[in-house]
């Protein structure tokens, strides 16, 4: 595994509309095993491939204490909402600064995993508010 390099505002490459992931992979494996290296290093909950200079639809997440429940979004899309929720949130790419920001406080995403398979989340509180901050970039 390795660490990547991750984009930093002002860059234009943040502002890069990432396309669909085609073919899920060995190459596409080693990215999710070095994006979760990285976002653990930086240290992070959640890192969407766009922020390390790739540019489609991949996102890594894990908010657990223990870091050991990995999350991995392929092609994620949310198919329902719920609520309101104003939290502090900061981003890798903007480093050292925060905001308050409106999302909903509940979501049904469906994505695939790191297998290909099709995954339905439901999710609230802080995984709620990463999904849509990481689907944002």
């Amino acid at each position: 595994m390795a660490l990547l390099p991750i984009l930093e505002f002002p860059d234009d490459r943040l502002r890069t509309v990432a396309k669909p992931v085609e073919r899920i992979d060995a190459d596409l494996q080693r990215l999710i095993d070095d994006m979760f290296e990285t976002m653990y290093a930086a240290p992070g909950v959640g890192l969407a491939a766009t922020q390390i200079d790739y540019h489609f639809q991949l996102i890594v997440i894990d908010v657990s204490e223990e870091k050991n429940e990995r999350l991995v979004l392929i092609n994620p899309r949310i198919v329902e909402t719920e609520g309101s929720q104003t939290c502090q949130e900061g981003c890798l790419s903007v480093p050292t600064i925060f905001a308050d920001v409106t999302r909903a406080e509940r979501v049904v995403a469906e994505a695939l995993d790191r297998n290909g398979e099709l995954r339905r989340i439901d999710a609230s509180g802080l995984l709620a508010v990463c999904i849509q901050h990481e689907m944002d970039h």
